[in-house]
Formats: structure tokens, sequence, C-alpha cells
């Protein structure tokens, strides 16, 4: 099998991109000073998005690298048995039989892979073309599905296309950053300290943090509107009604650049500021406050995350949040646009391979004829090839195991067995398929307890490849470390696969390099062109942004997008969407009259295969916390520091207590962290969790649902 070749353990310093959040922090390694030591990673100065700073997470990354590693293939014929470890010849000829099998009993539509923003962007290329070109299964969804995918519609809905019209360097030119359904101090922390560092010299910007909770991020606000959850678009359309009565529209631009504004004006009209505050619980006062900073404002730049994506009104927020922008002329230019933070450290390269059930590479969708026609030339398949239905998103997934439509479920760099909603349903359905493969750098996860294949991945510092973060900065990570054992890249295992199905000639690479030079001719002309770029090129002359094409010279790639306000849509205007506000999907009652909602820690990071093996995050982090206000606690007759039983109409969990006033009544807040391979820590969040979501996006709103609180 071709891989990447290993650099030697003697290599004294490697540059990388870190392997946790959207920032996409530049990183220099050093190598251990004794064999079995850790890599010491410390911030990359001339890395364009970080500057050389780094947050807890990425500055003791190197002591990750080693502990609990998967190193041979392992094989169990049922879940009730131990593993036991084979060849990885074996390992391929039960991934070929059971194909094989599969394609002549059921067909495609039977085979399902869940991938990951883990993964490069040659790991998503190849397993991309290998289930939607070769193999004719759109079936490939990955956990951007969780994170980014109300991002994704969003954009496409409002502007033509996928892809964050703004940059970084925005947070330096901006006079009014609102941060909505974001923790940008604990998710984000680099691009938290650099506006801080802002503030701190004394040139603004003015912070707005929209937030259920008193956070960090909160604590540097001028204004913190801690909005029932849920609310998100009422306040953007009570702010539109007072963008409309303080005369923050921009007229000139709206007729020119965007269409449908007579629909949104009407939706704006009927959210008087008092309604918007009553809906949302606060001020009114404190919405004519944003309002008027907006309408001051010459760069107003919106940053979010997950609690705006991750909602049933995900892509209709996304949609609210660009409305504004777009009426008032905040786009396109220096310090202004609406900016979404991505969660995954590549989950931004994975939308542009089309990492979704929905998208194929260069931002195309698969329910286009002339898009699959380009791809199905572009990777050597014939016409026909790539189906034209958008495969299963993992909810849909989940339903179809359920249903025992699925024959084979391979998950890859992700452990959805806790950051999937619903968990126990997901649990009986995953049963019931009959070959879970699981690609896996760490051992003893949550997924691999369900898993009958398992196949040790070689992870980012031990193969070489791409990374894009959330400005559309591209990194080449290299391979700095040898894969232990037996460990392969991704892209090279979903390689070796095709060839052994009879694709040699479209599986025939010999590089990671050769994988992205194939993709990067793929979005030639579209909006995320990228066909100048190369591992050669990037190795040279650092990370470079998109769009950057052929014949860019280094350095040369747009800072933002739409500066000209033309937009990739047929008329070449933007669209305005009038999607009144709908609340929550699983609101509160008598019965569950609380709202749970989830989120992260700084220090841990998603379902802490890596973080729980390093000392300095354990400390700080020992364990998961339910915050709980001091009304809510009282009624429930819960004290701090006591264990309370969270329920929810899926099932319970236990967990100790802290009473704070830093929430709102009403709402309980959980980290999402802690699975059951954390032992007594074990407090599934997402157990609790429902599966309804955006019908837009198909993003579940993991961000809300009801629950009740009892003494454990």
């Amino acid at each position: 099998m071709a891989s990447d070749p290993a650099s030697p353990a003697a290599i004294p310093a490697a540059l990388a991109q870190c392997p946790y959040c959207g920032v996409g922090c530049g990183l220099e390694l050093k190598a251990p000073a004794e064999p079995g030591g850790a890599w010491i990673a410390r911030g990359d100065r001339h890395h364009p998005s970080s500057l050389g700073q780094v947050c807890i997470k990425g500055a003791t990354v190197g002591e990750t690298l080693h502990p609990n590693r998967l190193t041979k293939p392992l094989w169990r014929a049922r879940t009730d048995q131990p593993f036991e470890p084979i060849s990885w010849e074996r390992a391929f000829t039960i991934l070929v039989e059971r194909i094989d099998a599969t394609l002549a009993t059921k067909g495609p539509q039977s085979l399902a892979i869940y991938g990951s923003g883990q993964f490069l962007s040659e790991d998503y290329y190849a397993a991309n073309k290998l289930l939607k070109g070769a193999l004719g299964s759109n079936n490939f969804d990955a956990n951007s599905r969780l994170c980014m995918s109300s991002a994704v519609a969003g954009y496409a809905r409002s502007l033509g296309s996928d892809g964050p019209p703004c940059c970084y360097d925005d947070l330096d030119l901006a006079d009014l950053v609102l941060l909505i359904g974001t923790n940008t101090a604990e998710c984000h922390p680099v691009l938290f300290q650099r506006l801080l560092k802002r503030r701190r010299k004394g040139n603004g910007p003015r912070l707005v943090v929209v937030d259920p909770r008193a956070t960090a991020t909160s604590d540097a606000a001028d204004l913190h509107l801690a909005i029932a959850p849920g609310s998100d678009l009422a306040l953007l359309c009570g702010l539109g009604h007072l963008l409309l009565e303080h005369g923050g529209v921009d007229q000139a631009c709206v007729a020119a650049h965007s269409e449908g504004f007579a629909e949104l004006e009407t939706l704006w009209r009927a959210w008087q500021p008092a309604r918007a505050a009553a809906v949302c619980g606060i001020a009114e006062a404190d919405l004519r406050q944003l309002a008027e900073w907006w309408c001051q404002a010459t760069g107003a730049l919106s940053l979010w995350s997950m609690g705006v994506n991750q909602s049933r009104e995900g892509s209709a927020t996304v949609a609210g949040i660009c409305n504004l922008h777009l009426v008032s002329g905040q786009i396109g230019r220096p310090g202004a646009g609406p900016f979404s933070l991505t969660g995954q450290p590549n989950a931004m390269g994975g939308r542009e391979v089309g990492g979704l059930a929905q998208l194929l590479p260069g931002y195309r969708a698969v329910g286009d004829p002339a898009h699959r026609a380009e791809v199905e030339s572009h990777w050597g398949f014939a016409a026909g090839s790539i189906s034209p239905e958008p495969g299963l998103a993992v909810w849909q997934q989940i339903e179809a195991m359920e249903r025992g439509e699925l024959d084979l479920w391979w998950v890859a760099a992700t452990n959805p067995l806790v950051s999937l909603p619903s968990l126990d349903r997901v649990r009986a359905a995953v049963a019931n398929c009959p070959l879970v493969v699981l690609s896996e750098a760490y051992a003893g996860t949550e997924t691999e307890a369900l898993a009958h294949l398992v196949l040790p991945a070689a992870q980012w510092s031990e193969k070489a490849g791409v990374m894009v973060n959330s400005e559309r900065r591209v990194t080449l990570c290299s391979a700095f470390r040898q894969p232990p054992g037996e460990a392969r890249p991704d892209w090279a295992i979903f390689a070796e696969l095709g060839r052994r199905l009879g694709f040699v000639d479209q599986f025939s690479y010999a590089s990671a390099a050769e994988v992205y030079a194939e993709f990067v001719a793929l979005t030639a002309g579209r909006l995320c062109d990228s066909s100048g770029l190369s591992h050669g090129l990037l190795a040279e002359h650092g990370p470079q942004q998109w769009p950057f094409p052929a014949g860019t010279a280094p350095g040369g790639g747009a800072a933002r997008l739409y500066a000209d306000l033309a937009f990739p849509t047929p008329s070449g205007k933007a669209r305005l969407w009038a999607d009144p506000p709908l609340g929550l999907a699983e609101p509160p009652c008598d019965s569950y009259p609380l709202v749970l909602t989830v989120g992260r820690v700084l220090g841990h990071w998603h379902t802490m295969t890596r973080t729980a093996h390093v000392a300095r995050t354990l400390k700080t982090h020992p364990e998961p916390l339910l915050e709980v206000h001091p009304s809510d606690a009282a009624r429930a007759g819960l004290v701090a520091g006591a264990r309370a039983q969270v329920r929810s109409r899926r099932g319970a969990v236990s967990v100790k207590v802290q009473i704070t006033d830093r929430i709102r009544p009403g709402t309980v807040f959980l980290p999402m962290h802690w699975g059951a391979s954390q032992g007594e820590l074990a407090c599934e969040a997402n157990r609790l969790m429902h599966e309804l979501g955006c019908p837009i996006s198909k993003q579940p709103e993991l961000k809300a649902a009801a629950v009740a609180l009892t003494p454990a």
C-alpha cells in the first residue's frame, strides 16, 4: 500500500496546524529530547492566522500523540466477543467481501460512511471518491453535520454558496463585534484574545454577546443579552425592525445587490421591539442599544458558532444574520460581514471536498446533473456513476440501521457514541448493523464498544496533508512522527480498498500530495478555487487563503469574498429570507420545566480521546458540573456540590451541581465531553438531547432539550 514517507524521529522541529478547533492556529513542534518522550508544542509566530498564539489544548497536544494508541487491526464477529488482532490483508478481505455481497443483494444504499472534521482534506477526498464515485452511494456524512451544516446551508441560501466572506484581520478593523451563540473565549480562545488585545490598547471594538449564560466571553462584553434559548431569530427580527425604524437600511445596496426585501420588511415590521424583547426575555432598552450601535458602526462583524447552528432554526438564523449585513451594506468590505466560526480543525476543508451527504467537491451539489457530470469525468468514472439523490445524513443513517437497511456503517476519526443525540437510541440502532467498522487512532472509545472491525489510523502528525481553517486559510501539516505499529493514513486505507474493489486507475495515488493535486484541479472556476495550491507551494511559502486560482502568486489569495457585491446566484444578487421565528423544537413543559443546553469547556475537546490523557487539563477540568440558577436549585431541592438527576424524555444522568447566578433561570448547562469511557465521571449529556433539528441543514438541535431535576 502506498503511503507518505514518515519523517525520521530525529527531525528537530515541524510545522502544522493545530488539530483542535477551527481557528487553525499554527504550531511549531519540537522533537522530544529522549526516545519515547512527548513532543513540545508552541505557537508558530509566522502563521498568519494565529501569529504565535496558542491555547492550553494546542500547547499540550504533543502529550497526546503517544498514549492509548491503536497499533493493529482488530476483529470480532459479534460485539459480545473480545477483539483479536488480525492482519491488514484479512481486514481488507472482510471489507471487500461485505461490500461485494451488499452490492449484489441490496445495492449501494446499504453502505454508509460517517467521517470527521479531524480528517485531512486528502482523507475526506479519498473517502468521498470511493463511496460516491466508485460505489454509487452518497451516504457519506461527517460530524460537520452536527457542527457546521446550518452555516453551510445558511450561506448557500443567502449568498449563493458556502464559504465565509470574512477573515481574521476583520477582528482588528470592526468597530462593532456581535458574538451570537458562541462562547468564543473557551471555544475559539486565540481569536478572543485577539479581540481583547485590541481592547486593551483602547481602540475598541464594542463587544455584544448573545448567550443564555454568563461566560468568560460575556465578562468582557459592553452588552450581554442573556436571551432565552431558542430566541436568536426573534432577536434578529427585532433588530431588523429597529434598522427600519432608525434608517439603518442601505436602500441603494438593497436594490442593486439583493432580492426579497419586501417580504423581509413585512416580517421585520411585525417584530416590534417590545415583542422581540419579551420573547427573548431581555430588556427592550438593551435591544435598542444594540440597534443604535449597529446603525453607528462603520464595520459590523457578526461571529457565531454552535449556539446558532445547533438549532431547528439553524439555517434560518444564519440567513437572519446575513439579512442584517446585506440590508445594512455590512458585507464585502474590511471589518464587516457574517463570519461563521468553524468547530473542527478541518470542517472547512471537508465542506470544500464534498464531505456531506448532499455535496460534491468544489461546492457542488449531488442533485445538479452538470455537477455530477463534471466530477464523474474528473474522477474517471462512467456517466451516471454518482447517484442523483442526496445521501443519508448521519441521523438518517441511524434510522436506516434501526430498519435494518444498512449492511455496513464505517465510522472514521470521530466518536458518535458520545456526540450524537439520543444516545440510547443510537446504541440500539448501531447494534442492529451487521458490520460496524471504526477507523480510529485511540483505543477504548465509546464507538469501539459497538464495532466489529477496528482499523488503526495514523493521525495528524504522522501523515502529510492539508487543513483549512475558519478564514479559508490552507495549511500543510507535515508528517513528523512515525505512525505507531501498523497504523495507516485514512486516505491510504480508502485508496487501497478502492484498488482491491477493482478501481485501480482511480486510486493509484503514491502520496497525499497526489490526492491533493487531483482535488484542487476540481475546484478551478468555483468559489473555493484552490487550483493554484499544492503541497509544494504550501511547504515553500506557508499557509495561503483561497480563492487561489492557478497563476496566483504566493500571498495573493483573497482575504474577503464579495468585495464587488456580486454573488454566485442566478441573478447575481444575494437572497433575503423572511423565515418566521419558531422557537425550540422541544420547549419546556410542566413535566420537564427546564431547558438543558450543552457545550465545551476550555481545556477539553469533544469526546476527550486526546485531552483525557493530559494531566494539566484534567487538573483544570476534573469533572463535569451542572450549572443551575439558585432559584431552580431551590425548587428542585438541590444544594451546591450534591448530585442531581437530570431527566429528559430520552433518559437520565447523574451529575454534581454547581449553583450559580451566571445562567438565566429556567436554563441549566452541562459540558458534553464526559462519555461512558470516563468511568465514574461519565455523564452522557447527549443521552438527554433529542434528534429533532433544522429541516434544511438536518443539523440536530443539540443546544436545547426539556429536562427536569431531582436530587440524585
